[in-house]
């Protein structure tokens, strides 16, 4: 008997699962390791909070970028090559922005490699585990989506935990070495979805139930275009107020290790979120309880504008977490039921594209608006304006008519 589920085995699928949440954790933690280290790399190189900010910024754009690319690569060779090229790529953009010595370069390497690489892992492992699972799809997205809201619990600890003990190009030395560690195995334990993986042989008998849709035709519909506009104003949402969280409590005084517990908060809380909208999501339906988490998330965010003391804090992480990580599972479960599996990793990067640009917006805006004002109370107003603008635009998906459901090649 086999200790461990091979690739034909019913059980893999939950490997898969559990590669997806792993993967996703490291990569985003890496990303978001930038945030830790704003003020120790504004202290050690003079550089502005905007300019370093600006990093974060042109990652978030090239996430944009490379979510459609990879995922219509995973498409077209699978999502291990992708994942795998992904992890190899992210270490190297993590070590070789340690060791930048002009903000210019520290913006191309931090901002564009890494960010690159890191949409590698997003779109492809979503896509991936929609079609491993014709059942029980709402858990295994949503365990996914929890494995990477994780990275808060503990990437962002760690690298406090480093910038303390170690100077900040050190720091990201060591996580670079932790990415490859880590994600470099785990991606060769990915593999397509069996429906797939066996399309060419499954293709005659199956052909005359391949819908018709054609990519283009799906990427002009109006189910993706009203994906793509709430995805980038629910993320233009919450952008500002996750990057500049641990810089806003330090200038409230509290201590850097304690403002990085108020992150992994938002983490913890948010990994339930991601559970419970998405099993809610299930049961109710997707876009309705979509509508519900924007509207939340909405409301949430302004009470960032009252916190001072620690208390207050953690009370508004925990809240705000849980519901803007509640939204990620069921952007996916909204593609899938209105899409085809074969083109579900251009589907859902197109979507992870415009959730990118709208994640590309609080960096800068964050830095600029304290650089200008002294202080972040506008950047929170702002988040709310745009979540209401998200949840008006998810009102419109409560009145287009589900997918029927199809064959697994579908």
């Amino acid at each position: 008997m086999p200790i461990s589920p091979t690739p034909t085995s019913p059980h893999y699928r939950w490997l898969i699962v559990a590669a997806g949440g792993l993967l996703g954790c490291v990569a985003i933690g890496g990303l978001f390791s930038l945030p830790v280290f704003l003020r120790p790399i504004a202290q050690d190189t003079g550089w502005s909070t905007t300019g370093i900010s600006t990093a974060m910024t042109l990652a978030f754009i090239a996430l944009a970028v490379g979510s459609i690319a990879w995922g219509s690569l995973s498409d077209r060779v699978g999502p291990r090559k992708v994942v795998l090229a992904g992890s190899l790529l992210l270490t190297a953009g993590l070590a070789l922005s340690s060791l930048a010595t002009s903000l210019l370069a520290f913006q191309l390497l931090f901002g564009v490699v890494v960010g690159f690489s890191a949409a590698a892992i997003f779109a492809p492992m979503m896509a991936c585990v929609t079609g491993w699972f014709d059942t029980r799809r709402s858990l295994a997205v949503s365990l996914v989506s929890a494995g990477m809201g994780m990275a808060p619990m503990i990437m962002s600890p760690l690298a406090a935990w480093l910038v303390q003990t170690h100077d900040w190009r050190t720091s990201l030395q060591i996580i670079a070495a932790l990415v490859a560690a880590l994600m470099v195995p785990v991606s060769l334990l990915v593999r397509r979805p069996p429906a797939l993986a066996q399309a060419p042989a499954a293709a005659p008998s199956g052909a005359a139930q391949e819908p018709a849709l054609s990519v283009g035709q799906a990427l002009r519909s109006t189910p993706f275009l009203i994906l793509v506009l709430t995805s980038f104003l629910s993320c233009a949402t919450h952008s500002g107020p996750i990057f500049h969280t641990v810089s806003y409590a330090v200038t409230c005084g509290i201590p850097l290790m304690s403002a990085v517990s108020i992150y992994s908060m938002e983490g913890l809380a948010g990994m339930g979120g991601r559970l419970v909208f998405g099993l809610l999501g299930d049961r109710f339906g997707a876009a309705r309880v979509l509508v519900l988490a924007l509207l939340a998330q909405a409301v949430v965010v302004l009470g960032y504008v009252f916190a001072r003391q620690l208390g207050s804090f953690y009370a508004v992480a925990a809240l705000f977490g849980f519901t803007y990580a509640g939204v990620m599972p069921l952007f996916a479960v909204i593609a899938r039921e209105h899409f085809p599996l074969r083109m579900m990793g251009t589907v859902i990067g197109g979507t992870t594209t415009a959730s990118s640009l709208g994640m590309a917006l609080g960096p800068v805006v964050g830095g600029l608006i304290y650089d200008s004002t002294s202080s972040y109370a506008w950047l929170f107003i702002g988040a709310f304006s745009l979540g209401v603008g998200a949840c008006l635009s998810a009102l419109a998906f409560t009145r287009l008519p589900r997918r029927q459901p199809m064959m697994a090649l579908a």
